[in-house]
């Protein structure tokens, strides 16, 4: 089992920057993937940005040059660094996941964290 306790979400003005966190605690060998996702309001939920290890990342195309994801492997935690925010990045964001556990991989979900953009 794999808990994750996100935090840092919030409102802010377009143009502003807010950073997110994500720290993952419970029994495991190792963490292959963290991430982050996003779900607006009626919308599918849309990768953001992951990280691998060796800090291999991917970043989606519309949060690119604005969007940072970075981790700290002793703390076993994920950072969204989000600057430039616009209206459009609106959604609640979700940290997840990848462990390896004795009998393969396991994925897990945070709570959700609100990311409100004002114009």
């Amino acid at each position: 089992q794999v808990q994750l306790v996100e935090s840092g979400g919030g409102l802010v003005q377009a143009g502003g920057s807010l950073r997110l966190s994500c720290a993952a605690s419970g029994r495991f060998n190792s963490i292959n993937v963290m991430g982050w996702y996003r779900q607006a309001p009626g919308k599918q939920r849309e990768l953001v940005a992951a990280i691998f290890s060796g800090d291999i990342t991917r970043v989606a195309d519309s949060v690119k040059g604005r969007f940072t994801v970075s981790r700290d492997n002793a703390k076993n935690a994920v950072y969204l660094q989000m600057s430039s925010l616009k209206p459009e990045d609106t959604a609640v964001y979700y940290c997840n996941v990848i462990v390896r556990v004795a009998t393969g991989n396991l994925g897990s979900w945070g709570q959700g964290t609100q990311v409100t953009v004002s114009s």
